[in-house]
């Protein structure tokens, strides 16, 4: 993939290619990572955290109890 750097204000700016954000599930506003190393630039969509998946969870969509059988072996529950 090929950008174009642009002046931004006093920063230089290039657009992320539309392709790999639908890929990495970035949107505008999106938080990314971008690491500087030897030369190169390295930028990953930023891992949700724990708090965003729970925010995720609503009573329509959580789901009950899974059995998974009774105790095998010396567990106590």
């Amino acid at each position: 993939m090929q950008a174009v750097v642009q002046k931004w204000g006093n920063s230089l700016a290039f657009r992320i290619p539309s392709l790999w954000a639908k890929d990495n599930n970035v949107k505008s506003g999106s938080k990314i990572e971008v690491i500087a190393e030897k030369g190169k630039m390295v930028i990953l969509p930023q891992k949700k955290t724990l708090d965003d998946m729970l925010a995720m969870v609503t009573p329509e969509n959580i789901h009950s109890e899974i059995s998974t059988g009774s105790s095998v072996g010396n567990e106590e529950w």
